[in-house]
């Protein structure tokens, strides 16, 4: 089967959306244009950037991306026009509504609404009949519709609807105007078969479905989100929605570097093809894991770190005669291979600024490029060789620091004295706001890291507990850069007792509540302890800012 008798998928990614909801991923808007940037770069068709009506920062977020990556073109000239913008809202018209305000100034634009359909969901969530369910989908739909040419519908649930009452349903919205039916597996509950199945039960009895796309949005809890999405292409799907590295609720969407794959190495199975680069794959994969917080796992399919290793002898021995013999996709298919692409202590300003280009990073202003230059050229002087693994890990923590209001506290020095018994940490902060230099002391008994957090609390003046403390290594050796992600929340440790008020460990605190806040930092430097300092006050920063966007009013809403 040739292309041109094949269907074009199209990649809808919600990486920023579904993916944000992963516990405790928080990204600053940033953070949110970097990423979508590096994806408009990939090839995406429709990036699903948040969902405006949440808050005002998520409202905000999306109508930067909507006016500064909804242009660009950079990457896209095969596929001849720039990226779809969409937002997701609810069944509601203030939502809808809103979110045509943030995505407006998008040259290609997108509303994509929701509204459960399992009986168990009208039921016990929304308290309504089948009737009132089919009547709010369409008015939706229709109000949608008055404001924009693409519309896509989505029945929250649905792989546990009752199917003909979900054709009743989608037949209603098709004729009300929505361009394209997206079919979730919300708890991820189908089996790979079901959902094939499924797929093509709507299709063949939904009156009017030769005039939409179908779409799949599979979870994970069964772990086999990428098996059921792959299935609903085999029986109808033209639309997949997905995540890099499977970020997402609970255990993850659909990844989508492992869909494309899939249909990259099998041509002549799947009738479609794609236009992703998916040469780019494992640069985004490392970005968003950084940006994000989420460690990918050494075996993660395509773009974990053992995704190209062998060990076994006899595997070696057959990669070493032939690569083919033990390896389906070539590293250089993804973009594993160039982490061995370096540079040096004596590379320039030119050298260096092609290389962010190839990276995506090329439109830099001359003081962030300045900042870029900096810590690369600190890097080189204690590391012979530079990856683009490490320039990665050092965007990405620049990415991270130049929250603009976000960022309240940066660190000015820091001296550390460790031994067998106890560390010291002596940490001078200064407040942005203020322009005040703070400076104090602490004892860790569990090490210089907890010295250097208890020192910056007192600073602070704020008592923080530590949910998770992630470290690795980027690349091989004793001078490789250290990469760190925290995980906190404000609050007494739940481990500590009464009369160790400064402890900073967390011990999962049983009673906390589902909705407690979170926040993730992140930090790279060559010296660890540096780079666990950088992560801890990036995440205080953002809780910092949290709470000044609750006074201003700001408010959240479930999903």
């Amino acid at each position: 089967m040739t292309i041109t008798n094949k269907d074009k998928l199209i990649i809808f990614d919600t990486t920023l959306r579904d993916g944000e909801q992963s516990p405790g991923v928080t990204l600053t808007v940033n953070e949110k244009i970097e990423i979508a940037k590096q994806l408009s770069r990939l090839g995406v068709d429709i990036l699903e950037a948040g969902f405006p009506v949440a808050s005002q920062g998520d409202f905000d977020a999306v109508q930067r991306i909507a006016n500064e990556v909804g242009p660009l073109m950079v990457g896209r000239e095969a596929i001849g026009k720039p990226i779809t913008i969409a937002g997701l809202a609810r069944a509601v018209p203030a939502d809808i509504q809103r979110c045509y305000d943030a995505i407006a100034n998008a040259p290609l634009k997108r509303i994509h609404t929701f509204l459960a359909t399992s009986d168990i969901h009208l039921e016990h969530k929304l308290k309504i009949t089948r009737d009132e369910c089919v009547k709010r989908a369409v008015a939706a739909v229709t109000f949608a519709r008055t404001l924009v040419t693409d519309v896509e519908f989505s029945p929250e649930d649905a792989g546990r609807s009752d199917q003909d009452f979900l054709c009743t349903v989608l037949s209603a919205v098709i004729e009300a105007g929505a361009t394209t039916l997206n079919i979730p597996d919300t708890v991820g509950y189908n089996m790979p078969e079901e959902y094939g199945s499924m797929i093509k039960y709507l299709i063949t009895n939904t009156k009017g479905s030769d005039k939409v796309i179908w779409s799949a949005h599979c979870h994970n809890d069964l772990g086999l989100a990428t098996a059921n999405t792959l299935s609903g292409i085999c029986n109808g799907i033209r639309q997949v929605e997905v995540t890099i590295n499977g970020i997402g609720e609970r255990a993850g969407n659909t990844a989508m570097e492992e869909v494309v794959m899939a249909v990259h190495t099998h041509p002549d199975f799947f009738p479609v093809y794609h236009t992703i680069n998916t040469t780019l794959f494992f640069r985004i994969s490392q970005l968003v894991s950084s940006l994000s917080g989420m460690v990918v796992q050494p075996n993660k399919a395509i773009v974990g770190a053992n995704a190209f290793l062998h060990e076994s002898g006899i595997h070696q021995d057959g990669v070493l005669k032939n690569k083919q013999t033990y390896e389906i996709i070539s590293p250089e298919t993804v973009g594993a291979n160039t982490a061995n692409l370096v540079l040096g202590k004596h590379s320039g300003r030119a050298a260096f600024r092609s290389r962010l280009q190839e990276l995506g990073f090329g439109e830099l202003t001359e003081e962030e490029f300045q900042v870029a230059f900096n810590s690369f050229k600190t890097l080189a002087d204690s590391k012979k060789r530079v990856t683009e693994q490490d320039l990665i890990a050092l965007l990405s923590d620049q990415v991270s620091s130049s929250a603009g209001e976000n960022t309240t506290y940066t660190i000015k020095s820091l001296q550390v004295v460790s031994g067998t018994s106890f560390a010291t940490a002596t940490v001078q902060l200064q407040n942005t706001q203020t322009g005040d230099v703070l400076i104090d002391a602490a004892i860790g008994k569990s090490g210089p890291i907890e010295a250097v957090f208890l020192a910056i609390q007192r600073l602070v003046g704020k008592k923080i507990r530590l949910l998770k403390f992630d470290i690795t290594a980027v690349g091989q050796g004793v001078d490789a850069l250290g990469q760190v992600s925290v995980k906190i929340a404000e609050g007494s440790a739940s481990g500590a007792s009464s009369d160790n008020e400064d402890s900073i460990t967390e011990t999962e605190n049983k009673n906390a509540g589902l909705n407690e806040a979170t926040y993730h930092g992140h930090g790279a430097d060559s010296d660890i302890i540096q780079a666990a300092t950088k992560a801890y006050l990036n995440a205080i920063n953002r809780l910092i800012a949290n709470e000044s966007k609750r006074i201003l009013g700001e408010r959240k809403v479930d999903v």
